[in-house]
């Protein structure tokens, strides 16, 4: 079963999104389990501190690698990745959510304030991630993104299987514009070839309109070299 242990100063951030829809029924279910832990619990002296000054000065507070420690530490790694939600980590992707969702699941590590002490990132092997480029208050909202692309993968979550197979990424493509009744809407009409009943045009339409869309929006993804 997919387990994921999320590290983090707010654990009523959680289930959050992944309590709804076919994922959270799939968690209530026992498909996979979610579990949380207080980072505060492992803080430091009578008020639990976590986080102290940098090291050379500057603005903020940084977590303590000791307290990060000791929270990753009480967690069984079962042989998870441990992943710190990080705007200067490797962009989720969704090879990477494929990779995390056919194992046993992830540990995840929530940053807040100036981040974390890279002491405790390199003797924990942590994986940073980011979901975007953009800086967040704190990883809470990032990791709810990452273990939704996680779940969403795993067997029996989703009622169509197929539904992940042609995908946004799946074959390094963006998806094909979607369309439903009405047939006409505010003068757009849905495109002729959808309804001719010719599965072979359709298919090639939607090919065409994923690589024109990928080479419009994202020509960075592999599907426009056609690799």
């Amino acid at each position: 079963m997919f387990a994921a242990s999320i590290i983090t100063l707010f654990p009523e951030a959680f289930p959050g999104t992944l309590g709804v829809s076919l994922i959270g029924k799939a968690l209530r279910d026992g498909v996979w389990s979610l579990e949380t832990v207080q980072l505060r619990d492992f803080g430091q002296g009578p008020h639990k501190n976590v986080d102290d000054t940098p090291a050379g000065g500057g603005a903020g507070m940084v977590l303590r690698a000791d307290v990060a420690a000791a929270a990753i530490d009480s967690i069984p790694r079962n042989h998870r990745p441990i992943i710190y939600l990080s705007p200067r980590g490797k962009p989720l992707s969704q090879a990477m959510a494929r990779e995390w969702a056919a194992g046993p699941g992830v540990i995840l590590f929530c940053g807040r304030f100036e981040g974390l002490d890279e002491r405790v990132i390199e003797a924990r092997e942590m994986q940073e991630v980011c979901v975007g480029d953009a800086v967040l208050a704190g990883g809470e909202a990032a990791a709810l993104v990452l273990l939704e692309a996680c779940v969403r993968l795993l067997p029996g979550v989703l009622g169509n299987e197929a539904s992940t197979v042609e995908e946004s990424f799946s074959d390094g493509l963006l998806e094909h514009p979607q369309y439903t009744r009405p047939r006409e809407f505010e003068g757009r009409t849905i495109p002729d070839i959808l309804t001719s009943g010719d599965h072979g045009k359709v298919e090639a339409w939607r090919k065409a309109q994923r690589q024109k869309l990928t080479a419009q929006r994202r020509p960075d993804l592999p599907g426009t070299r056609g690799d």
